[in-house]
């Protein structure tokens, strides 16, 4: 199978690093396009993968032509190309346009999708929301859910929801780093070095989502499990439950919502 990107930005390189460190394709059946062909030469030749001139050389290449330009260039690149597309299967990873704005566009019967991945599908630990709502044959479809689990988990939300599961995978990352940094300058200021800091801070939240993604188990049961009676960890989680610490994150949710609403 081989995988076009029509635009080839920080999410773009990501799928295409996950793709290839997960063994679902090879580096050379990966291509893209982008207008800065300069910088597009220096994203792609260290990987191995292919650049091209144009579009409609991506859209000749590849199986799976992934669009991932930004939402308000997404008509002028499909448009022209169109007709190349219909024997492809598209997948759109340009947040907010979803299956009726590709129905509008493409061109009768395409097999389209659109998804919002996060970008730790470089490193094979992302998340990749599939839009429920699609053209796609089931054999196309289950294609497409084997060729990203390699990157991540895998799921499905209806239209309306795509964007909020956009926000919450797509978004929070930078709040997890942030809590990264936090944790690590607090490891700092206690002595020690900053290199440890950040590895078993990240470690951490690694450990702790794989725990919570193998058990099922409530946040709040695996909060309890580490707060014994009268302890060093409830300490900590009252301070937290003082500043507002849960409120500011649901918070900030909800104003990238509200921007959103607002596009």
């Amino acid at each position: 199978m081989k995988i076009g990107f029509i635009g080839f930005g920080n999410m773009a390189q990501a799928l295409a690093r996950g793709l290839v460190r997960g063994g679902a394709v090879e580096a050379a059946d990966i291509g893209a396009c982008a207008r800065d062909r300069a910088k597009l030469q220096r994203n792609t030749e260290p990987y191995g993968f292919r650049a091209f001139d144009t579009s409609a050389e991506v859209a000749a290449f590849a199986d799976v032509v992934v669009i991932a330009v930004k939402p308000y260039q997404v008509e002028g690149v499909v448009t022209p190309i169109r007709e190349a597309l219909k024997t492809k299967t598209v997948v759109s990873v340009a947040a907010g346009v979803t299956f009726d704005d590709y129905e509008r566009m493409l061109a009768p019967g395409t097999a389209h999708l659109s998804t919002c991945p996060n970008t730790p599908v470089a490193v094979c630990e992302g998340i990749v929301v599939f839009e429920r709502r699609h053209s796609l044959t089931p054999e196309q479809q289950a294609s497409l859910e084997e060729l990203f689990s390699h990157v991540g988990l895998v799921l499905s939300v209806d239209t309306p929801l795509l964007g909020m599961a956009g926000t919450i995978c797509g978004c929070s990352p930078a709040f997890v780093a942030m809590f990264i940094e936090a944790l690590g300058d607090a490891a700092v200021k206690h002595g020690i070095p900053r290199a440890d800091a950040y590895r078993m801070v990240s470690q951490m939240v690694v450990g702790t989502g794989k725990l919570q993604l193998e058990t099922g188990e409530h946040p709040g049961a695996m909060k309890d499990a580490v707060c014994s009676p009268g302890g060093t960890t409830i300490v900590g989680v009252g301070e937290l439950e003082q500043r507002g610490f849960r409120g500011a994150v649901i918070a900030a949710i909800d104003a990238i919502d509200v921007k959103m609403r607002k596009k």
